[in-house]
């Protein structure tokens, strides 16, 4: 493992990381870490995505075309156990 060392953070970004690190039950070091960590993996996300991103494989639906499958996907479920079309708990 190698040590970072962030030189020259202004006194009250500091209180503000540490304020935050104390709130979480976190060291100001732990929280960081975390901190750290999570903008790591969000990084190999948008490489992930961004691999697919010129993807031509048919699949282009928009939105709202998404949306309607997936209510009549849960309508016809719905149907299937008796429930109301607009799911648990509709009322007329």
């Amino acid at each position: 493992m190698v040590a970072l060392q962030i030189r020259d953070v202004p006194d009250e970004v500091r209180d503000i990381l540490a304020d935050r690190a104390r709130q979480l039950g976190q060291s100001l070091q732990g929280y960081l870490l975390e901190l750290v960590k999570n903008e790591a993996e969000r990084a190999g996300n948008v490489a992930l995505l961004q691999r697919f991103e010129d993807r031509d494989d048919g699949a282009a639906s928009t939105m709202a075309e998404t949306v309607r499958e997936r209510d009549a996907e849960r309508d016809a479920r719905d149907a299937g156990l008796g429930l109301p079309p607009d799911g648990p708990g509709a009322t007329a």
